[in-house]
């Protein structure tokens, strides 16, 4: 291990714990008191804790906090301005049409790393005491013209609200790691998969969904980690830049931001960067692969010169397409060249795929019969981190907590690139699945229900990191939430998935397995 890293993880497990978290043989409920209660929304809410001893070493928390008002409503919302005066505009436009509106200013929370205090202003038409009543109003909304308009409700953005939230926590023993992975859904890049099932088939004791992932094709390869994933010490895909991960090592973990490294060099000493790994050519979900990049959460850039590389893990075929394409044996010798994309990928090797540029390097530098030597490294601040088949890293973020500080990167993380996207994420109020680690090296995997105002509203960035804080963490990091937060225990799903159609299909999730 690194001397950096080292460091990391022996203050994570020399200190001791400052929460005390209750750990018993049988379940238990308990009433909080107003001493201990999490801090979310006002104080002196109701808040009762279901604690469950799963086994040894692995305790469960149910946290039910909170309970809807009466001065929450529904209403409909027209749109986020950047400018007030646009607002205006719009607000004075609704009133011509018959319907009357408000602005909402958008406040930025004050552990986030943008420096504004106004994000922008949504207007908002009606506020009703039932949904029915404001589906109406937007079906009016529509008919007169007004378009991408979207029933909303308050409590979903307001401060100091009453709740609901619902809250599930594992809390891991640090001699525990070693029984923690990283598995990709279906064994598949391209595969997507619920947590529940993945919990059955990996036989489970816990497991949450992890990162980021592509869903739709326009937006690159379905199921692709969008950032790093290593299963088992084998990289699957290339790291988002220096964003933040959560890294298993076997005997330690830590959240850190991970870069990757891949070179390719032909048989005579050309040398050429690969840009990237078991994913779309040409198409680069959220950006910033290199260090000059601009990271944007959610947007696909593309890019006309590129060497991919495929592996088995990707499927059974690259995808088709204009370019060149070099097979690559076990050992790296070329062993087919061919002018257009879509081959088989060998059992065991490998394809490069280039196009534009990429595809002239191939042309040039690759020869049948002659290696092309493939240098593959990944990295946590510049410093190598060794990869072994206890190694497993699962990408996320924005990192929230570092040593017991909030430390909110949602802009240098790439989550900021417009003032309205990270109104939608990081402001308003959405499910979330969190990731910690205490002073003494514990491991907490919290996920948070949201979306559902009889069950609970959700979490925005700022009150993940105080929850996350509250539990104890010294170290947090956001994975991925929404439709995607999902906790099974023993293979059943725990808590309340967002999405209309239920548990949603995911790119990977992280396991605690005992047997």
């Amino acid at each position: 291990m690194n001397q950096a890293i080292t460091s990391i993880v022996l203050r994570s497990l020399i200190c001791t714990t400052i929460f005390l978290f209750i750990s018993v043989p049988s379940s238990t409920f308990a009433q909080s008191t107003n001493q201990n209660e999490l801090p979310l929304g006002i104080s002196g809410l109701p808040e009762t804790r279901f604690v469950q001893q799963l086994t040894p070493g692995v305790t469960y928390t149910s946290i039910k906090r909170g309970k809807s008002s009466f001065k929450e409503y529904y209403s409909v919302d027209m749109g986020f301005f950047s400018d007030l005066k646009k607002a205006k505009v719009t607000k004075q436009t609704l009133k011509k049409h018959g319907f009357d509106s408000f602005i909402l200013p958008i406040y930025n929370e004050r552990y986030n790393d943008l420096y504004k205090d106004v994000l922008g202003y949504v207007i908002k038409s009606g506020e009703f005491k039932t949904q029915s009543e404001a589906i109406q109003l937007k079906e009016e909304l529509v008919e007169k013209g007004f378009l991408n308009v979207k029933v909303s409700y308050s409590g979903w953005e307001k401060r100091n609200i009453t709740g609901p939230w619902s809250i599930h926590i594992i809390e891991i023993d640090r001699n525990l790691i070693h029984r923690m992975t990283a598995s990709l859904a279906l064994n598949t890049v391209q595969g997507r998969e619920t947590v529940s099932s993945i919990a059955k088939r990996m036989n489970s004791l816990v497991t949450i969904n992890g990162g980021y992932f592509i869903m739709h094709k326009h937006a690159g390869t379905p199921g692709d980690l969008i950032g790093i994933s290593v299963v088992s010490g084998e990289l699957n895909s290339e790291a988002i830049n220096n964003r933040s991960a959560f890294v298993l090592g076997g005997k330690y973990t830590v959240i850190t931001p991970v870069s990757t490294s891949l070179y390719i060099q032909s048989s005579k000493g050309a040398v050429r960067t690969i840009d990237g790994l078991n994913r779309t050519i040409g198409k680069i979900r959220g950006c910033g692969r290199r260090s000059n990049q601009q990271l944007k959460h959610n947007i696909t850039c593309i890019k006309h010169n590129e060497l991919v590389q495929y592996q088995p893990i990707y499927g059974t075929r690259t995808p088709a397409g204009k370019g060149t394409e070099v097979v690559l044996d076990s050992k790296g010798t070329v062993i087919k060249i061919r002018n257009s994309r879509g081959q088989s990928i060998p059992a065991k090797g490998s394809i490069i795929a280039g196009i534009g540029e990429g595809a002239e390097w191939l042309k040039k530098h690759a020869v049948i019969g002659e290696k092309l030597m493939i240098s593959t490294k990944v990295m946590s601040n510049q410093i190598p981190i060794s990869l072994t088949k206890e190694t497993h890293i699962v990408n996320g973020g924005p990192l929230l907590l570092k040593n017991q500080q909030y430390m909110i990167a949602a802009k240098k993380e790439g989550f900021v690139h417009s003032d309205k996207s990270f109104y939608k994420f990081g402001i308003k109020r959405n499910p979330r699945t969190l990731v910690g680690i205490k002073p003494n090296g514990n491991i907490l995997l919290v996920v948070v229900d949201g979306r559902n105002e009889q069950v609970s509203v959700g979490l925005s960035l700022e009150e993940s990191a105080i929850l996350m804080k509250a539990l104890g963490a010294q170290d947090a990091l956001n994975l991925d939430g929404g439709g995607s937060t999902t906790m099974a225990i023993n293979g059943k799903v725990v808590n309340h998935p967002s999405d209309a159609a239920g548990e949603r299909t995911v790119g990977d999730a992280i396991s605690l397995i005992m047997e």
